[in-house]
């Protein structure tokens, strides 16, 4: 299944351009690199997800269709210590599909705004990609790619659910000074820091892809 691309590429930022004409061109094998549904569906009666990839950047100084700007960031949220499940990771906003919702791209912008305050009305949506297996909690999440000209301000709804919300610099993630393996209870993969977030797990992996 290729992924769904919902605004031409010229009306999406500059520098997200070549990132989102390339996507319908990703070999099978890497789209299904970590998981993805398609290759092998190994949960059993799975819950369905969705998570926002949200990037934001000004156009300003944009050198090309490939170039982030040096403001460019993407929104990670930190997981309260008390959840029962992947409790303290940090995760993209996201959570699992309500009986009310439309589609994968009305979870991903309801579950944002219950988690960070994010206006969904300012969120442009680009694409929605393959839906990922993750077995460890039943969940086949699909990744909502999106970006906005009008930033929408964010921070923690419900201590209970989220202890952090962070705008994270791209520059943090791409500086490989920042990137390393990380291997625990069985699990190795990749993984990032973040200032005070260790990015690994579903959304290290995502952001590899």
């Amino acid at each position: 299944m290729s992924p769904d691309v919902r605004v031409s590429v010229d009306s999406a930022p500059v520098w997200m351009r070549q990132l989102l004409g390339a996507l319908p061109e990703v070999p099978a094998h890497m789209r299904h690199r970590g998981g993805a549904v398609a290759a092998a569906l190994t949960v059993r009666r799975p819950r369905l997800a969705s998570v926002l990839m949200l990037f934001e950047g000004s156009e300003a100084g944009v050198s090309g269709p490939s170039t982030p700007p040096a403001d460019a960031t993407v929104l990670l949220t930190q997981r309260a210590t008390a959840l029962r499940q992947h409790s303290g990771q940090v995760a993209f906003p996201g959570g699992k599909r309500d009986d009310g919702d439309a589609d994968d791209v009305a979870v991903a912008l309801r579950e944002a705004w219950e988690e960070t305050g994010l206006a969904p009305d300012t969120v442009q949506v680009l694409a929605t990609l393959d839906p990922l297996d993750v077995p460890v909690s039943s969940f086949v999440v699909t990744p909502v790619l999106a970006t906005t000209t009008r930033p929408s301000p964010v921070g923690v709804v419900d201590p209970g659910e989220t202890a952090l919300v962070r705008r994270v610099p791209l520059r943090e993630l791409v500086d490989p000074a920042n990137r390393f393996m990380v291997r625990k209870a069985g699990y190795s993969g990749p993984a990032f820091a973040a200032g005070p977030m260790l990015v690994w797990g579903f959304t290290g992996g995502c952001s590899t892809r």
